[in-house]
């Protein structure tokens, strides 16, 4: 196979394959995130076209958002059945079926099902929980740099693309600025193919930093045990107060940037006069900010207690959300905001997931990770439509803005009664 050959070729040459693999998974979760962002520039045109109203617009694509996360446990444990490569190319396939029929649709339920269900779907079994198992599997060192790399392709995805989204919106229409998104889908598909692999023993590898080979796990004996298993593992995890308060906290992250901002940003913007381009423009700087941000975060997880990263991390965005609902949208104190808020878009995911991979152990963190996830879609979809719900009958989004920065504030507490882990040895001890 290719991937065999070239690992070989890049280990004669001191480069070890999981970068290549880390780059496919990346390029991946950029093209399907900015299938998932594309809703943001959705809500204009189809209320214009079809008459539909915010609220009804917005509960189409809750529903996706619901679906995104609660396909996180199980896309993991798909995953760890069928294969990393299998998985992904079905879930592009579904995304990419999704958005071409709804060129298509003519009424509010084609919406619901088409992007509320096939698009949710999809863009749920490569949701972030795909970056965090090829960061668990492939690297013990840089793992939290690793993450912090998924992160950014999942969260900066979503954001660059509205900018060209928005344009080829406004130049010739929403279904000629999704077409865009399915070029993008499959030519990540592609790459997926020829260079993925699920373990490194698959090319003859450890993972990095390690010096022996592991051998892949067994799998499920029956789909039946592999359905189970995510619920096996949500059981087991939820007896431990640390499950909960990262789910709880997640939900807030979720609320405060998919939900709200990533969603309602051009409408927000639109209630102040700035038109769309500009607005998705602001949402791009967030991107290119949350770009540095995030990697920043993974090399800080590595070497920093991760509750207190979290606790800096909520705080901080939950103080730029207050200043926002305070401020008159003007174009300085946008671009203020767009920096501050950007650095810590999805900050709070490597020490997310370090934490999970603490408390829960290697071989669960994917599954974990992925019902730790589903909180985040929960309160991304949440905000989705409440903030949809607040809009239509109090005609502004800044109660919504104004909520989601005082949950911040709750979450960043909440995390400090996280148990604090010790290294022993290089080992990890019970938390303290």
């Amino acid at each position: 196979m290719i991937s065999t050959r070239l690992a070989s070729y890049l280990e004669a040459r001191g480069i070890y394959y999981g970068w290549v693999v880390a780059g496919v998974t990346f390029l991946t979760m950029l093209a399907t995130a900015g299938a998932m962002g594309s809703a943001g520039v959705l809500i204009g045109p189809l209320g214009k076209e079809f008459g539909w109203t915010t609220e009804q617009i917005s509960s189409a694509m809750a529903l996706r958002l619901v679906l995104f996360g609660l396909l996180g446990p199980f896309a993991a444990a798909f995953m760890n059945h069928f294969g990393v490569r299998q998985v992904v190319t079905l879930a592009v396939g579904l995304i990419s079926g999704g958005i071409i029929l709804s060129f298509f649709m003519t009424s509010l339920w084609q919406l619901v099902l088409f992007w509320g269900v096939i698009v949710g779907v999809g863009t749920g079994m490569t949701a972030l929980v795909l970056g965090a198992t090829i960061a668990t599997r492939w690297f013990v060192e840089r793992r939290g740099f690793v993450v912090g790399l998924m992160t950014v392709s999942n969260a900066t995805g979503q954001l660059i693309f509205l900018p060209i989204l928005a344009s080829l919106t406004e130049a010739y229409g929403w279904r000629v600025a999704l077409s865009f998104n399915i070029a993008t889908l499959l030519f990540a598909m592609v790459g997926m193919l020829l260079f993925m692999r699920n373990y490194p023993a698959d090319v003859g590898l450890a993972p990095y930093g390690e010096k022996s080979i592991e051998p892949p796990p067994v799998r499920a004996a029956s789909l039946g045990q592999m359905l189970a298993s995510p619920i096996k593992v949500l059981v087991e995890a939820s007896a431990k107060p640390a499950f909960w308060i990262l789910f709880l906290t997640f939900f807030v992250c979720g609320l405060s940037t998919n939900g709200l901002i990533q969603t309602h940003w051009i409408s927000i913007c639109g209630d102040f006069s700035i038109l769309p381009v500009a607005a998705a423009g602001m949402l791009a700087t967030i991107g290119l900010f949350d770009f540095a941000g995030t990697l920043f975060a993974g090399w800080l997880s590595d070497r920093f207690d991760n509750r207190w990263l979290l606790f800096w991390f909520y705080g901080l965005r939950g103080l730029s959300l207050i200043f926002l609902s305070m401020s008159g949208f003007d174009y300085v104190t946008l671009a203020v905001f767009a920096i501050f808020y950007g650095l810590d878009w999805v900050a709070t995911v490597p020490p997310t997931v370090k934490l999970t991979v603490q408390h829960f152990g290697r071989d669960k963190a994917n599954i974990v990770f992925g019902w730790v996830f589903t909180g985040h879609q929960i309160g991304a979809a949440t905000a989705t439509f409440g903030a949809g719900y607040i809009r239509t009958d109090f005609q502004t989004f800044l109660p919504a803005i104004y909520i989601a920065g005082f949950a911040c504030l709750v979450a960043a507490i909440m995390v400090l009664g996280i148990g604090r882990f010790r290294r022993r040895g290089g080992e990890i001890a019970q938390p303290a």
